[in-house]
């Protein structure tokens, strides 16, 4: 068994991981890559976010088509070529996954296919997938092995149950599609294929979809997922499901349920995700775990064993990708010496549904949650010229505001393309940002941008579009 020797060594090629190795790499660092998968890239590049995303814009093509006849544009029936679309799909993960491979060569990283397991705290052996084992001795290590899909064990094993990697295959169009858990994953994927023809019924144990987000952001979404969607079941619970000839049958147990049990062609399965911090032989090491799952960590992302760092999904909420990067950054700049934390004010959150939802910073629940003081301003999208123009006027601007400061401590969105334009909230949380400061900054007409600027008019009583008696 070959012994070879790394200055660092990352465990998982994900968004975290490689953000880190190629950041590393640049810094004259000796690093090794190791993964499952052929080329760098992680669940968000083959099997979450680059997918998802690929399918919600066919979906967002479908809608828009079905939608323009509002405004006097009508289009035929759309013929669906489910293998072409899975083709796409495909041909753009290996694209990014192919770009990866040649910046890991180009920075002359040591990219590994296989499984590593912690034999101490300098040392890993490796199962190459090809065959053979090699012992790497490092200095430093980084793990970054991502989260799976939460599986729920008294479901049967079905090839009809999908998990969202199951799902994002996309090896046929089901006739009805049940939705367990009403998360920003299964909303995502059901918006796919209830855009692609399937009757979509979501179900979720809590009293509303997407709990965790503000009240005013989910209710757009809401109002819209009810006319896309067969049904949504809120305050139910799936108590049994059975594999039958015609489908899986799923007994339900609810207020808010007519027929109590149901017959669907396919079950999604969403209810979260859960790290990978298992099988690495940390018990080797003083690396720990907490309660959850999570590797434990200080703010330069550093475990228990001094020389061992985790970033990402595996190192805590929230689970994105964008945050791991940043993890693996500030993890790189602490290991070459500089005193150095994550504390961001602000990481952006996104559900990709249609209407998209986003937000960052504080929000209205959070600060209930917590007693702070706040401020909040609103512009409905239906004062927006830019979103009636798109037929889509289904939209919220939020700025969430420190009452004695006016500054800027949270943003949400709820509407198309909230997603884009997030990014000029983060900007406004991180640096300090007064409402004045928006309000003053001049944005382009007509643009679905201009609702931060009229949020902040709101504030202040003098919105161009609303009109808001001025409070004395």
């Amino acid at each position: 068994m070959p012994n070879t020797n790394s200055q660092l060594v990352i465990i998982g090629a994900g968004p975290g991981g490689y953000a880190a190795a190629f950041f590393a790499a640049d810094h004259d660092i000796k690093v090794t890559l190791v993964d499952t998968e052929i080329n760098p890239g992680g669940v968000c590049l083959y099997r979450g976010c680059i997918p998802s995303k690929a399918f919600l814009h066919v979906a967002k093509v479908l809608n828009e088509a079905k939608e323009a006849k509002n405004f006097g544009v009508e289009f035929a029936e759309p013929k669906i070529d489910v293998e072409k679309v899975r083709n796409w799909k495909q041909g753009v993960v290996q694209k990014l996954t192919g770009g990866l491979g040649m910046l890991t060569k180009q920075r002359k990283i040591t990219f590994i296919q296989g499984r590593a397991v912690f034999q101490n705290a300098h040392s890993l052996k490796i199962q190459k997938t090809k065959g053979g084992e090699e012992v790497l001795n490092f200095d430093t290590a980084i793990i970054a092995t991502g989260s799976r899909p939460t599986t729920i064990p008294n479901f049967p094993a079905s090839p009809q149950i999908m998990n969202s990697t199951d799902a994002l295959e996309l090896k046929e169009i089901p006739k009805n599609l049940l939705v367990v858990g009403g998360g920003y994953i299964g909303l995502e994927l059901g918006t796919v294929y209830a855009a692609l023809g399937t009757k979509v019924t979501v179900v979720e144990m809590m009293p509303a979809l997407l709990l965790g987000v503000d009240r005013d952001l989910r209710s757009v979404l809401e109002r819209r997922l009810k006319e896309k969607f067969h049904a949504i079941l809120t305050d139910t619970k799936v108590t049994a499901m059975t594999e039958t000839p015609q489908g899986i049958k799923v007994t339900f147990d609810g207020a808010n349920v007519a027929e109590k049990e149901q017959i669907f062609e396919k079950v999604l399965v969403a209810v979260g995700r859960k790290p990978n911090s298992s099988g690495l032989g940390l018990e080797n090491t003083k690396v720990q775990i907490d309660q959850r799952g999570f590797i434990t960590i200080n703010g330069a992302r550093q475990t228990a064993e001094p020389n061992i760092y985790a970033i990402g999904d595996v190192a805590g909420d929230p689970m994105l990708a964008h945050k791991a990067s940043h993890e693996g950054r500030v993890a790189v700049e602490a290991i070459i010496g500089k005193k150095v934390a994550f504390e961001p004010q602000a990481i952006p959150a996104v559900v990709f549904t249609d209407p998209e939802i986003a937000w960052c910073g504080l929000t209205e629940l959070d600060a209930e949650k917590k007693n702070i003081p706040i401020k909040i301003a609103k512009f409905s999208w239906g004062a927006s010229g830019r979103a009636l123009t798109l037929d889509r006027h289904d939209g919220l601007t939020k700025l969430i505001l420190n009452p004695e400061t006016e500054r800027v401590l949270g943003v949400g969105i709820a509407g198309v393309g909230a997603s884009e334009l997030i990014a000029e909230g983060v900007l406004a949380v991180e640096m300090g940002a007064l409402a004045s400061d928006i309000q003053f900054s001049i944005h382009p007409h007509p643009t679905l941008s201009e609702t931060f600027m009229e949020s902040a008019e709101a504030f202040y009583g003098h919105s161009t579009h609303t009109f808001q008696p001025r409070k004395k």
